[in-house]
């Protein structure tokens, strides 16, 4: 299985104080005063600089119908983030598998490795990214949407991207061009049923603990206990991701991360759209429940000043063992993102 990748492909360097490797997710966070367009320059400059500030890694993720997400295509995105970059891994966190056919996604990442060897990653989930409708749309189908047979898709895009199946397999003479030097192939969940998955098939394994945390723990616990030896690991290796916001004062970096609390507020409500400015997020008519909502998001991140952030992202690693750390601020304000990983990168001392 994926036998032309090797756990140095999935390992990152450590640098600087840093105990992990620490890498960036990116969702191209469009704002009430932005446009798409706005959103994809500022995930592009972010690229340029996590790669010059030592970040190991940049993932962008699939979403579908939410006006505040513009990474909607992430092959699409990756190829133009890797041609503005040169030594940055890119990749996907993830790929929505059941909305796409595997040999559809073995050819994107191929083309994509092909273009930029040595540099790519493909993150696969078994979540739809979307609504109900909109995965419908997506997946041609009229019938109950089910994530069943996702080890089974699973196991054919692998095969696709190895030219591995069994001869007697109806796809045994069907062949996922351009081949060449294989992307690694890590399983991404919030929940156990991915990392039971990823442990059995010996991959790397990314946990979202940032909308996930109260099952980070039992789901890094339960790929280890499950993780068999592969062609690709002969440990495990596990990643989290996690919301990091850094800013001068605490006051002002809970002014700044409050936007990202009342998209997810709305995005919970089934009333998505793009993200408010600070201003707005401060002037919201919160309910009980919805300043309980928000405190508990706000609970699971970190934010604060550098070294507050520095301290929070240090007691996360040595609580769940990670042995990666990846960082997100799903900030639409683009100048502000941008000083966040700055005041991150230099708390750590990565370059």
């Amino acid at each position: 299985m994926n036998a032309r990748v090797s756990g140095e492909q999935v390992r990152g360097p450590v640098r600087g104080e840093a105990a992990v490797p620490l890498s960036v997710l990116d969702l191209a966070t469009v704002g009430v005063q932005d446009s798409p367009s706005d959103a994809l320059a500022a995930t592009t400059e972010l690229a340029e600089r996590v790669e010059a500030l030592g970040y190991h890694r940049m993932w962008v993720a699939e979403h579908h119908g939410m006006p505040g997400i513009a990474s909607s295509s992430p092959a699409v995105v990756i190829a133009h983030l890797a041609a503005h970059t040169r030594t940055l891994r890119l990749g996907s966190g993830g790929v929505m598998l059941p909305n796409h056919a595997p040999l559809v996604i073995a050819e994107q990442f191929g083309t994509l490795q092909a273009l930029h060897p040595g540099r790519i990653d493909l993150g696969v989930g078994r979540a739809p990214g979307t609504d109900q409708a909109t995965a419908r749309a997506l997946r041609r189908t009229e019938g109950p949407l089910s994530a069943e047979d996702f080890p089974q898709q699973l196991g054919e895009l692998i095969a696709f991207l190895d030219d591995d199946f069994p001869l007697d397999h109806p796809y045994a003479e069907v062949q996922s061009v351009p081949r060449g030097p294989l992307p690694p192939v890590w399983l991404l969940g919030s929940s156990g049923f991915s990392a039971q998955l990823a442990g059995a098939l010996g991959l790397p394994f990314a946990f979202a603990h940032h909308f996930s945390a109260q099952n980070t723990l039992p789901a890094l616990e339960l790929y280890r206990e499950s993780f068999q030896p592969s062609e690709v690991l002969d440990e495990p290796y596990s990643m989290i991701g996690v919301q990091a916001v850094a800013a001068d004062t605490e006051e002002e970096a809970l002014d700044v991360v409050r936007p990202i609390a009342l998209s997810m507020l709305k995005l919970r409500q089934g009333v998505p759209g793009k993200q408010p400015t600070r201003q707005q997020a401060r002037d919201y008519p919160y309910t009980d429940l919805d300043r309980a909502f928000v405190d508990h998001w706000l609970a699971d991140a970190v934010h604060g000043t550098p070294d507050a952030v520095r301290a929070g992202l240090e007691e996360l690693r040595e609580r769940t063992g990670a042995d990666e750390l990846m960082l997100t601020a799903n900030l639409a304000d683009a100048e502000t993102k941008l000083r966040s990983f700055d005041l991150i990168a230099k708390a750590f001392r990565l370059s």
